[in-house]
């Protein structure tokens, strides 16, 4: 009886064997180098008031649509957290192609603290919590913090959705292999 992926025409022909880790390498390394294969969006998550401030995440996703939630991941070491939490709400800029330079920006920690980091970039106040929805983006969303879960060194942040737009351009910000890519032509696989 044949296995999966004894056949020369399937597709999971030539998996790897699994190993704990490679020699020399740590689970954390090896876990970065391992994600760094997972393309994802590109987002900058925000939070308004008194400890503004905003940074570049990856971390991000869908929850539910009924109720309308979405997650996202931050570092408890991480300003953005303390951010969050005093907020109790957040926003989320999902970057365009050419948003490149805004990604890195708050990616870099040098960047000045608070909404004095707004300063050199357009954006506009979400209507209900105040914080920064950055302009040029491919789509925004404004969240209510709902729950939070400790997740080892990081939190999970459950966000209900109070409101939600999206721009007309469809040409979108991609992280892979530790890097940023423009995704601007659409190629759907065929089954």
């Amino acid at each position: 009886m044949a296995g999966i992926g004894d056949s020369p025409d399937s597709p999971v022909r030539g998996l790897p064997q699994l190993t704990r880790r490679n020699a020399g390498m740590s689970q954390q390394a090896g876990l970065r180098e391992v994600m760094a294969r997972f393309a994802t969006g590109i987002t900058v998550l925000t939070a308004g008031g008194e400890h503004g401030h905003g940074m570049t995440a990856n971390a991000f996703s869908s929850v539910s649509l009924d109720p309308p939630m979405v997650l996202c991941c931050v570092s408890r070491t991480a300003r953005m957290h303390a951010a969050i939490v005093t907020a109790q709400s957040f926003a989320v800029s999902i970057l365009a192609a050419d948003q490149r330079e805004l990604a890195g920006y708050f990616a870099d920690w040098r960047r000045p603290s608070g909404m004095a980091q707004f300063e050199s970039v357009a954006w506009t106040p979400a209507p209900r919590t105040g914080a920064p929805l950055l302009e040029g983006s491919l789509a925004w969303l404004e969240c209510e913090l709902s729950e939070a879960y400790e997740a080892g060194d990081h939190s999970i942040f459950l966000g209900v959705v109070l409101a939600s737009s999206r721009a007309s351009t469809q040409e979108a910000l991609v992280f892979f292999d530790g890097g940023y890519y423009e995704f601007d032509k659409f190629t759907r696989a065929t089954a």
